[in-house]
């Protein structure tokens, strides 16, 4: 293990080396937004309250679309009320400065990456994103209505709200493009197997705000430690990725918030 400061001295991105931030709840949550994995996600449905784990599957989908739908967009509620905060500021004038030499990995569907500024051809959504529907015949990604969106979780999903959740053209039912607990990654929907890469070529990989519950902020870590980069945690909590780091020849961690070690760390990067 290294001093992170050590570890990112001289380091300058290029496209064939850039440099992967790999982004969790974690990096959101100064946003406030709720992980909605703890009791901001439960959903009531009759008489019985549902895990965020069992809303987001499948097979809540094939037995109540309607009630899935208006989670989702209660979650989409809560996103839109949101702003980007410093840390995602920080992240888009990082791409605006060295291009290509940014790719962000990011487990986060609320959309908050787009709108501080970064673009979509250097990011993965490997989560999807909640702004998205995706019709479930053709696999076709896109836009959600803007008023499909929900005002607090009292809010009754309308016939007229639930007419426009289908593909514009194809008329076909769609489903929100997230991808579920009961699922796989897919290149051609979340770019999984474009995170992987990055995380193999990277110059240095910083993984900040993740719990290490999800299988591919792994997969670009890994990546990184077999390229031989570095790889940095960001994370006020002990997480299983500063235990990666310290074991580590040329890994590093440093206890603090998204917003705060990202500015320790990017700081003669964007000079």
């Amino acid at each position: 293990m290294a001093e992170p400061s050590e570890l990112m001295r001289g380091f300058v991105p290029t496209p064939e080396h850039p440099l992967v931030v790999v982004t969790g709840a974690g990096f959101s949550a100064p946003s406030g937004i709720p992980t909605f994995r703890g009791a901001e996600g439960y959903w009531t449905v009759g008489s019985r309250q549902y895990h965020p784990q069992e809303m987001a599957t499948h097979e809540a989908w094939t037995a109540m679309p309607r009630e899935v739908w208006r989670w989702y967009l209660y979650r989409r509620g809560v996103c839109r009320r949101a702003e980007p905060n410093e840390a995602h500021r920080m992240l888009a004038r990082l791409e605006q400065r060295h291009g290509d030499g940014l790719r962000i990995v990011t487990q986060n569907v609320d959309g908050l990456h787009l709108r501080a500024g970064n673009t979509l051809e250097r990011m993965a959504l490997v989560h999807g994103d909640i702004d998205l529907m995706r019709d479930t015949v053709t696999d076709e990604i896109v836009p959600m209505p803007p008023e499909a969106v929900l005002p607090d979780r009292e809010a009754p999903l309308t016939d007229e709200i639930w007419a426009s959740l289908v593909h514009p053209r194809t008329g076909n039912r769609c489903r929100p493009h997230i991808l579920w607990f009961d699922e796989f990654y897919e290149e051609h929907l979340y770019r999984s197997d474009t995170a992987i890469r990055w995380g193999r070529r990277a110059g240095a990989v910083v993984v900040i705000g993740t719990s290490g519950a999800a299988r591919m902020p792994w997969l670009v870590a890994q990546g990184a430690m077999a390229a031989g980069c570095p790889l940095i945690d960001v994370n006020p909590e002990d997480n299983p990725f500063r235990e990666l780091a310290a074991r580590y020849l040329r890994g590093g961690w440093l206890a603090e918030g998204a917003v705060e070690g990202l500015a320790s760390l990017a700081g003669g990067l964007l000079c």
